[in-house]
């Protein structure tokens, strides 16, 4: 592969510019880096090279490439040194009129045909490129944190950027063994804006009083599987480890530059929250509280404690699941109802998608204070999931709810109990990380490859939102999301049109046109 740059430049040396230059530099290529605190500039080198260091040390890095790279570090003490670059990386504070002004300062001291690149997270590329002599050669160049381990790059193309710029950044990308992903300028690229749906419906599901932040953090971990992989974090462990201060601000920058479209409206939780300090791990206190317990989380809170039913009722099952129910009840050890209508003592178990409980027991035309639902979007056989998610209506009898508890943790499986809504926990975070992914799709912002790649290794989830589509049924999504639509008349759950006319036509959630 050849070298699309000679000397890369690095404006910054905060975290990020520190993880930019040392990924470079460990590939052989020359790096400068410049920060208006020499000092600064003077600290992140050292302590590059002794990560280089460290490298050799665990036979990750041979002695040779260390030296060379570490030889190929020089700090500058002034923009004028990156005369010599033919790229410059900007990385440094995130405000629009400080990122133009250094812009302008390179600008005149570069080649003509030096690439610029941003490594802004929020920030417009096009506002940034405007007024520049040559915006054509500047483009957006998102890495991720800590940069070394991160392997994923989103490559940005404002309107006027020039494709052959583009098309470098991609080359120089793979060189350095990381992934990268073109997108066209809009708010969030590709990773913070198909971010959107986990933490913000998660906030959303929270603030309807439907369950607590724990239990919603163990749905999402534990219950909400694709392929057998689960989020590494629930939504609430996730917004404590990034800090809510940086993650709210996110909400309402993103909320705020698409026009108030209802996908990405944030919640006043987050706005109290911000206000009362309560940023997450970095001030030991947020949704978790860590002064005492570092690892705090939903797995450190007792669970839901599976009430004493002596004797279980029959139990009447949904007849659109009833092969699959019917056969869950009686492996867990209960008898089943199986007449047309449920008698007057048993358990109406019902399994609504998109629907809340209510709905779908006023739809049955059955009594209220019998039924439980059961999420079965995700695995709920017998012996075959780690939890369950029950759901009761406002009409639910506690005996009734307490013996589908006790019957649905017979296995061993975790019962989460959850008042009525919409689409249970799972169903609606799920479904909107989807609709958000194929908005994007349909936008054009990205292929929806470099969607899902972006999405699963910017943001670790188990795989990509067009692929979760594919993993659950882009028709069983586009019923969920209609439902959940129908019965809240939130114009956040409409399905986009990319679902709806591959769900139309059993196409893939992945396929182009």
């Amino acid at each position: 592969m050849t070298q699309p740059f000679k000397k890369i430049g690095v404006a910054g040396a905060g975290a990020m510019g520190r993880g930019i230059v040392q990924l470079y530099a460990q590939a052989g290529i020359p790096v400068a880096l410049y920060d208006t605190q020499p000092a600064v500039v003077a600290a992140a080198l050292k302590q590059i090279r002794d990560t280089f260091a460290m490298l050799v040390e665990k036979g990750r890095l041979s002695r040779e490439k260390a030296d060379a790279a570490s030889a190929g570090l020089t700090a500058l003490d002034s923009p004028e040194g990156f005369a010599d670059c033919d790229l410059v990386i900007e990385a440094i504070i995130e405000r629009l009129d400080i990122k133009r002004d250094f812009f302008a300062k390179v600008e005149s001291v570069v080649a003509p045909d030096a690439v610029i690149v941003t490594n802004t997270s929020s920030l417009s590329v096009t506002a940034l490129a405007a007024g520049r002599q040559h915006p054509e050669r500047i483009a957006g160049y998102h890495f991720f944190n800590p940069v070394p381990l991160m392997k994923v790059v989103e490559v940005i193309a404002a309107p006027r950027t020039t494709p052959s710029v583009i098309e470098r950044l991609v080359e120089v990308t793979r060189l350095v063994g990381h992934t990268p992903v073109v997108a066209q300028d809009t708010p969030g690229f590709i990773v913070n804006h198909a971010g959107r749906g986990f933490g913000t419906e998660a906030l959303k599901t929270l603030g309807e009083g439907v369950a607590d932040h724990p239990s919603i953090d163990r749905v999402m971990r534990e219950q909400a599987l694709f392929n057998g992989q689960g989020f590494k974090l629930g939504p609430f462990e996730l917004l404590d480890l990034t800090g809510l201060d940086v993650s709210h601000a996110v909400m309402e920058s993103i909320f705020n530059q698409y026009y108030q479209e209802p996908r990405f409206r944030p919640s006043v939780i987050g706005t109290q929250r911000v206000a009362a300090g309560l940023f997450g791990r970095k001030v030991k206190e947020g949704f978790y509280d860590y002064r005492e317990n570092a690892s705090a989380g939903a797995g450190a809170l007792p669970e839901q404690a599976v009430p004493s039913v002596t004797d279980l009722p029959r139990v009447w099952v949904d007849p659109e699941q009833r092969e699959a129910l019917t056969q869950l009840v009686t492996e867990l050890g209960a008898s089943v109802d199986d007449g047309k209508a449920p008698a007057a003592d048993s358990l109406i178990l019902l399994a609504p998608l998109g629907l809340d409980a209510s709905t779908a027991a006023v739809r049955a035309g059955v009594d209220a204070t019998r039924v439980v639902a059961v999420d079965t979007l995700f695995p709920f056989a017998a012996k075959g999931c780690k939890r369950r998610t029950l759901m009761t209506t406002p009409a639910t009898g506690a005996q009734w709810r307490d013996a589908a508890h006790a019957l649905l943790a017979r296995d061993g499986a975790k019962v989460t109990v959850i008042r009525d809504s919409a689409g249970f926990i799972a169903q609606r975070i799920a479904g909107m990380i989807i609709a958000i992914g194929c908005e994007i799709a349909q936008q054009r912002i990205a292929t929806p490859e470099d969607i899902d790649v972006a999405v699963r290794l910017g943001l670790g989830y188990p795989c990509g939102p067009l692929a979760m589509g594919d993993v659950l049924g882009p028709q069983r999504v586009m019923k969920l999301l209609e439902n959940i639509h129908a019965v809240t008349l939130d114009p956040r759950y409409r399905p986009s049109l990319w679902l709806q006319r591959r769900a139309q036509l059993g196409l893939s959630l992945l396929q182009a046109d």
